[in-house]
């Protein structure tokens, strides 16, 4: 008998993306052959028992200690250490879903495409750091790479409409977040708990700050562009308020196909396993006279000048975006942890650092992604310390 999903390796378990790739393979009898998580042993314990893989990596040591005392009683192997997590997309199973938030995802990335994997990517700063040298090397290596995200879902599924040759534009649609509307002076009084309260969403805290500042959807149009090979000014941004529509595919004798479902992202995940055929799924049907009406704005880069930031670095390329990802992840940590208090301290902290290091944009290759890397994080860091 045909097995209706591929067996999953799943890097980035305890996750929000991880967690609903669980309750996707609950639903449907997805094997989990191996599991990789960071710190929350808690958790990677609970899904350990649920599951079964025949691995189980921890990124931080003491946590993997912890889990191997805690799982002792049964036959799962327990790794320790950020390459445990690569070494995972080596073992059987017939996918690598890459689930690791942050810049530390790009290591499993590389990893999976060098053991020859499909991989179904929701780590997006892999290819926002280093697009060029991911996908060149998934195409060296025939590797299949499916974006979770469920805007690159959509679009991968929209361009099933037409050739290549005959896109015009491609159009990612946005929430607009919780500051939809909001005037730049109206955004300084803005704060934490503000900034975590998403309209459509349910998403790790870091994410859900991107999406505020609309940060996230600049990186989208990087991940876009380099996953669908279409250039930064072949790519646009529409404000959809509804989150219904998850983005669309104009062509060249002007149509637009859209992808439309309810916010679900298990429906994501689903097509990233089994992309191009579609399987029976979990996600509630979408019913339109439910929803009464779908809207469309222009984005406000005068209030949110991320997103701007974001179409400017890809044009300028080489270590650029890796600048502007460290620099963004690094204020978004400092902010989560009350060392800034303003959101617009965000804005104009990435701003700042990404500008002064601009000539990172005259650099290539995974060395000088790397020292990009790093020195937008030093900056980041003094700047913070300066005040």
């Amino acid at each position: 008998m045909k097995k209706e999903y591929p067996s999953v390796i799943l890097l980035g378990s305890t996750g929000s993306i991880g967690i609903q790739t669980l309750e996707l393979a609950e639903a449907t009898g997805i094997k989990i052959t191996a599991l990789g998580a960071g710190k929350n042993w808690k958790l990677a314990e609970e899904q350990a028992r649920r599951f079964h893989p025949a691995v189980c990596a921890m990124a931080d040591e003491d946590a993997a200690d912890e889990l191997k005392v805690r799982l002792a009683d049964t036959d799962i192997k327990v790794t320790a250490g950020k390459e445990s997590i690569s070494a995972l997309a080596y073992l059987e199973g017939d996918t690598v879903l890459n689930a690791v938030s942050g810049s530390a995802g790009l290591a499993p990335t590389l990893a999976a495409i060098d053991a020859g994997k499909p991989l179904a990517l929701a780590n997006k700063e892999s290819l926002v750091m280093a697009g060029e040298t991911v996908m060149r090397r998934a195409r060296e290596k025939g590797v299949r790479v499916s974006p979770v995200d469920s805007e690159h879902s959509a679009i991968m599924q929209t361009l099933r409409a037409g050739k290549k040759s005959e896109i015009k534009r491609l159009i990612l649609t946005a929430s607009g977040g919780p500051f939809f509307g909001m005037t730049k002076k109206q955004l300084r009084e803005k704060r934490l708990g503000d900034a975590l309260a998403h309209p459509t969403w349910s998403m790790g805290k870091g994410i859900t700050v991107d999406s505020a500042t609309l940060m996230n959807k600049g990186f989208e149009v990087i991940e876009a562009s380099h996953l669908f090979g279409v250039p930064g000014e072949n790519i646009s941004v529409v404000i959809h308020r509804e989150s219904i529509i998850h983005s669309m595919t104009e062509y060249i004798d002007n149509s637009v196909i859209a992808q439309l479902s309810v916010p679900d992202m298990r429906l994501c995940i689903a097509h990233a396993l089994t992309c191009p055929t579609r399987k029976m799924g979990v996600t509630p049907q979408l019913d339109l006279t439910e929803i009464g009406k779908l809207t469309f704005y222009k984005p406000d880069t005068d209030a949110f000048p991320l997103l701007s930031l974001a179409f400017r670095t890809l044009k300028a390329g080489g270590a650029l975006p890796a600048v502007l990802h460290a620099a963004n992840e690094a204020t978004v940590n400092a902010f989560l942890d009350g060392k800034i208090i303003r959101f617009t301290d965000i804005q104009e902290t990435v701003m700042k650092v990404t500008d002064d290091l601009w000539y990172f944009s005259g650099e290539k290759g995974l060395d000088a992604v790397l020292k990009a890397d790093t020195e937008a994080r030093r900056r980041v860091a003094d700047l913070i310390k300066k005040g």
